[in-house]
């Protein structure tokens, strides 16, 4: 029989709240892990994959260990993005429903300095933060760390790279007998780099479901197109997912800006994010995503962790990553909470070699998704013209003379003759390649 949160130690306050969220049956690395967090004997490593509750594995029993009645800080939580500590802050808010004594800040970075400062005038017992940001505050003197107990590295394996330069500073401003909690959801070579230089030779390392890195719940599949056909292949299957949420993943900032205007252009709901954008805009695009507003995010991996999104059904990899790990987070954003997806990877032929390399790495297997025909192709981008034009707005400054000469020309049409002349020569245009200056514009960037 499967254990239950109540089996592993949980406090009644945390219990309540977690039932209220539904959640029973704890998942394979919360079984793991809560125990040994809640012993508070030791480092821990855990290794997860994407989507598993890697969140309340270790943040239950941090809001457990919390000692109320001491005004410090006694845990930070550090964090690749901004997003993903805004989802750590609040998912340990709604944790912490019946623990109004414990005090929780987050103090990212991509969002002005000083109310956090003046946040942390309040005594505070959690703080999530990006590395950066921590030491800036370090360095203004606005946090004291000297009780800090517990240093919780939340997706390690993307923080790497800012921990090498950062981490020394963190952790000379804790005591020596603080307790690290590394989680990550792959195990790269820097990792474990990483767990050998900071964390205790005794550290426990606990792996959950890592035999196949995959979440048992996506279908991997790849469809394969050449350069000139490849936005159209997306936007036939972005039509066959209409009202549906997911993600398109691009490599390069300049990438998802070119793919957000042609989706803009072909009128689909869709967004943009990627690091460049001010945090003020990103944060409204991903309350559009959040509340339904619009349903394709097209990003960039690092913009796109931290989302912890219901129902999304799909990703979509525009670009094949160029490491496994990065596969492994993209399609983790689907099939969570034991939902099912897909993940679809778009390819070009010389590329196709390296799915077998992506299976053996990964323990997952991609099977091919059925290519849309180019009469298929060809209809749907007559479905998005014709919805172009029914959401373009009138032109007001069109002169009342020219409308009515254009009016004399339709005149004698009915409405299905227009619609059949239109058609025909919306498709001879498509065919013969002879749009006008404008539309020729508007083909080139379809591309």
């Amino acid at each position: 029989m499967s254990k239950q949160f109540v089996d592993l130690g949980i406090s009644v306050p945390l219990l309540k709240a977690i039932t209220e969220l539904k959640f029973v049956i704890p998942t394979e690395i919360q079984q793991k892990t809560i125990p040994l967090l809640l012993s508070n004997t030791t480092d821990i490593v855990g290794f997860s994959k994407t989507g598993t509750g890697k969140t309340a594995a270790f943040g239950l029993p941090i809001l457990q260990l919390i000692n109320t009645h001491l005004p410090v800080v006694q845990a930070v939580i550090l964090v690749p993005t901004r997003e993903l500590g805004h989802q750590i802050f609040s998912n340990l808010a709604i944790f912490a429903k019946y623990l109004p004594e414990v005090s929780i800040a987050s103090t990212c970075g991509g969002i002005p300095i000083k109310p956090q400062i003046e946040r942390l005038t309040n005594p505070t017992h959690i703080i999530v933060a990006t590395p950066g940001r921590l030491i800036d505050l370090i360095q203004r003197k606005a946090v004291n760390l000297k009780e800090t107990q517990y240093l919780v590295l939340d997706e390690a394996d993307e923080m790497v790279s800012i921990l090498k330069d950062s981490l020394d500073e963190i952790i000379a401003e804790l005591p020596k007998n603080h307790k690290t909690f590394l989680f990550s959801a792959t195990l790269p070579g820097t990792i474990r780099q990483l767990i050998q230089n900071y964390l205790s030779k005794n550290a426990v390392q606990v792996s959950a479901n890592m035999e196949t890195i995959g979440n048992q719940g996506i279908d991997h599949q790849y469809i394969v197109v050449s350069p000139i056909e490849k936005l159209d292949v997306l936007m036939h299957f972005l039509t066959s997912k209409e009202g549906e949420r997911g993600i398109v993943f691009c490599k390069t900032k300049a990438a998802v800006n070119k793919l957000a205007k042609n989706l803009a252009i072909n009128r689909f709901s869709s967004g943009a994010l990627h690091g460049s954008l001010s945090q003020g805009i990103r944060d409204r695009i991903m309350e559009q995503f959040r509340e339904g507003n619009i349903n394709i995010l097209i990003a960039t991996d690092l913009a796109a962790r931290g989302i912890d999104v219901a129902a999304i059904s799909y990703v979509v990899n525009y670009h094949l990553p160029d490491v496994y790990e990065v596969y492994v987070h993209r399609s983790g954003r689907t099939a969570r909470a034991g939902a099912k997806g897909l993940s679809l990877t778009v390819l070009q032929v010389e590329e196709v070699a390296e799915i077998a390399d992506f299976e053996k790495e990964l323990g997952i297997n991609f099977s091919a998704y059925e290519k849309p025909s180019s009469e298929n192709v060809v209809e749907n981008n007559t479905l998005l013209w014709a919805k172009q034009i029914f959401k373009t707005k009138p032109n007001h400054n069109v002169s009342a003379d020219l409308k009515e000469k254009i009016k004399t020309v339709f005149h004698h049409l009915t409405k299905d003759e227009l619609i059949d002349k239109l058609l025909a020569n919306y498709l001879l245009q498509s065919k013969t390649g002879s749009f006008s200056k404008s539309d020729s514009l508007i083909k080139k960037k379809t591309r």
